[in-house]
C-alpha cells in the first residue's frame, strides 16, 4: 500500500490579545496559519460572522483550494497531452446555505479562462478540463458539487 501524504500547519488565534470569549460579540476572530518554511496566512471569520472582511476566511480558502487544485491538475494534464497553455485565470464562486439543518457549501462553480498557444488543439484542451476535474483531489474530497464552466481560446484566433 502506498505511503499516505501528510500535510501540516499550525493555527494560532492572534485575536486572543484583544480579549477572551466573554461574549459572542466581543472577541476577535483573527488567526494566523503557519506552514513550515512558507509565509504565514492571516485570516479571520467572514464579516457576516463578525470577522474582518479584509482578511481571508475559511470559506475563501476552501473555494481557493478547489480553484487551485483544478488549475494545477489542468496544467499537468495539458502538459502531458502536449497542449501548450500560456495563460490561465479563474473567478470561482462558492455557494453556502442552510441544507439539512446546517449551514454548508452546496456548490462551487469554477470559471477557468484559458489561453492556448497558437496551433494548440482547442477541442483537446476543452476536453482536458474533465480529466483535470477527475484528478483534482480537493474536489474529490468534498461532499458537494464542484462544477466548471471553462472558456478556452487560442492566442490570436477567434473561436467559432
Amino acid at each position: 500500500m502506498p505511503k499516505p501524504h501528510l500535510f501540516h500547519c499550525q493555527l494560532v488565534w492572534t485575536g486572543a490579545v484583544a480579549g477572551s470569549t466573554q461574549s459572542y460579540d466581543s472577541y476577535s476572530r483573527n488567526f494566523r496559519i503557519a506552514f513550515a518554511g512558507k509565509p504565514p496566512l492571516q485570516g479571520s471569520a467572514a464579516g457576516i460572522y463578525k470577522g474582518d472582511d479584509a482578511l481571508a476566511n475559511p470559506e475563501d480558502l476552501l473555494v481557493a483550494s478547489l480553484a487551485g487544485c483544478h488549475f494545477l491538475s489542468y496544467l499537468a494534464v495539458c502538459a502531458r497531452a502536449g497542449v501548450e497553455v500560456v495563460d490561465y485565470q479563474d473567478n470561482p464562486e462558492g455557494t453556502m446555505q442552510i441544507k439539512d439543518g446546517a449551514m454548508r457549501f452546496t456548490d462551487v462553480l469554477l470559471r477557468p479562462q484559458v489561453l492556448l498557444a497558437p496551433g494548440a488543439d482547442l477541442a483537446k484542451a476543452e476536453a482536458l478540463h474533465e480529466r483535470a476535474h477527475h484528478d483534482c483531489f480537493i474536489a474529490n474530497s468534498v461532499n458537494f458539487p464542484v462544477r466548471f464552466q471553462a472558456t478556452v481560446t487560442i492566442r490570436g484566433h477567434q473561436n467559432v
